[in-house]
């Protein structure tokens, strides 16, 4: 008999979608319960696209990574090892979009 341990980790994070045009800046939030997924990532979901945009990472005490076409209204900032935030500044309508967090050990 094959067995083993199911471990869930909790997400928690603030609006995912958002159609806000006019306002400065958007700040979401996220924070998870597992001290050992040291990465996270931020995904874009437009609902003219099947797949999902990887805005970028960032790793705990590391220069945020960004994907080319997110670096330069995005920023991805980490405050603890399981918490963190992505800003979008000068929204517009093309920003248009649900948004996901996740992590991961690597």
């Amino acid at each position: 008999m094959l067995k083993r341990k199911v471990e869930s980790v909790t997400f928690e994070q603030s609006s995912s979608q958002i159609v806000k045009e006019g306002r400065e800046e958007l700040r979401m939030n996220c924070s998870h319960d597992d001290n050992n997924l040291q990465v996270m990532l931020w995904y874009q979901h437009k609902q003219s696209n099947q797949s999902m945009s990887l805005i970028g990472y960032t790793v705990l005490q590391g220069k945020p990574n960004y994907e080319s076409q997110f670096q330069d209204r995005f920023q991805l900032t980490t405050e603890e090892k399981v918490r963190g935030s992505l800003i979008i500044r000068t929204l517009n309508t093309s920003d248009s979009a649900v948004y996901f967090c996740a992590a991961s050990t690597q």
